[in-house]
């Protein structure tokens, strides 16, 4: 994640790293699945833990049944943001947040913030920006496509 946003983030100080995740629960009806993605949830949790993000629990990953599919639906990461980007901004713990998040339910939140005098930075990806939050926020920063693949390309290189 950090070779991902090293070139958008150039010139910016990032004191706090946090990853807001949904809890996944192992479903009866899927076990397969739900082992493997509950694996790798573990693995993507240890390797940011390793790059000095921490993970908050912030939803939950629930199972429901759709006909005779089971659909997986996160709820509650999007409120938890926004609680901590409040929070933060209030409790003056923060003078810059770059929130890279799509989440339009986000509004409210950036615009507590700022009201507050916090300036709150949108990243985004280039290929599929949110402009609700670029104009809510004080400034935007799109990851563009090569940026991505170049990222892609350097963490396959660190495996060989």
């Amino acid at each position: 994640m950090n070779a991902l946003f090293a070139n958008p983030l150039k010139g910016l100080s990032v004191s706090t790293k946090i990853f807001f995740g949904a809890k996944l629960h192992f479903n009866k009806e899927t076990p397969v699945k739900s082992a493997e993605l509950i694996s790798m949830q573990r693995k993507l949790i240890n390797k940011i833990n390793k790059q000095g993000y921490e993970f908050i629990n912030a939803g939950n990953v629930r199972a429901q049944k759709v006909g005779n599919t089971v659909i997986f639906k996160e709820k509650g990461v999007d409120v938890r943001i926004a609680v901590d980007m409040v929070a933060m901004a209030c409790d003056k713990k923060v003078k810059t947040i770059i929130l890279c998040s799509s989440d339009s339910d986000l509004q409210p939140a950036v615009a507590e913030a700022r009201k507050r005098k916090v300036e709150v930075i949108y990243l985004g990806f280039e290929n599929s920006p949110n402009k609700g939050l670029s104009y809510t926020t004080n400034r935007t920063i799109l990851i563009r496509n090569s940026e991505v693949r170049d990222a892609c390309i350097e963490e396959k290189e660190k495996k060989k």
